[in-house]
């Protein structure tokens, strides 16, 4: 699969900076809240700039954590004036990637593990 997201090459790269930036807010996006290591496991990108652009969407006020047990979950600030048009362009570029491609990017289990279930 090809490194840029979207069929627009650099659409969310040139708005938001870089592949990273895209990466996080799609991600963000899709599952509603997540970890930076989520992040980085799901496109196989180090953990570092992933933590970073979190920072820095979460300085902007775009987004918002909040400690859930040892990890920190970010998710879109619903107060936030920007969190709106930013989801907006963010549901342009989801929208435009095939949903063949977008299972392939988004299919890590989220919900935890029911009691008892035996893992395989």
């Amino acid at each position: 699969m090809d490194q840029n997201l979207v069929d627009n090459k650099s659409m969310l790269e040139g708005i938001f900076g870089n592949k990273t930036a895209e990466k996080v807010l799609l991600h963000i996006f899709h599952y509603g809240e997540s970890h930076g290591s989520a992040i980085a496991q799901d496109f196989g990108i180090a953990l570092n700039p992933v933590i970073q652009q979190l920072n820095r969407f979460e300085a902007s006020g775009v987004l918002v954590s909040k400690e859930s047990g040892r990890a920190r979950v970010y998710s879109f600030n619903p107060k936030s004036v920007f969190s709106r048009p930013v989801k907006e362009i963010i549901e342009i570029a989801y929208e435009a990637i095939p949903i063949s491609e977008r299972s392939k990017l988004f299919q890590t289990r989220r919900r935890p593990r029911r009691k008892g279930k035996p893992i395989r």
